[in-house]
């Protein structure tokens, strides 16, 4: 039976391999999650720091940009929780505005 559309042809894969996670579909700028979560961009970047890949914070680079670091929904979950932590160790100001 011939699966491929239209050319009569093979179908092959593209994947290697399946990753055991769910694929990300969109990611969130520093600038955009400071604004969602009312906190300081340089205090989130300044937290970001020690964040990785699999904590759902990525670089994203353009044309002419030294790139600009964000965060997958995961990201923001995991983000969320360094706050929360650094707060209740004192180590925090209040947000910019009251989270929604």
């Amino acid at each position: 039976m011939n699966s491929s559309r239209g050319t009569g042809g093979h179908v092959r894969s593209l994947t290697v391999g399946q990753p055991d996670m769910a694929a990300i579909a969109a990611v969130f700028t520093i600038g955009h999650v400071a604004q969602m979560l009312g906190e300081d961009e340089d205090w989130l970047h300044d937290l970001s720091i020690d964040m990785f890949p699999e904590d759902g914070c990525l670089h994203v680079y353009g044309i002419g940009e030294d790139g600009v670091t964000a965060f997958t929904q995961y990201g923001i979950e995991c983000l969320k929780q360094i706050i929360a932590d650094e707060r209740a160790a004192g180590n925090a100001s209040p947000p910019i505005k009251p989270m929604e």
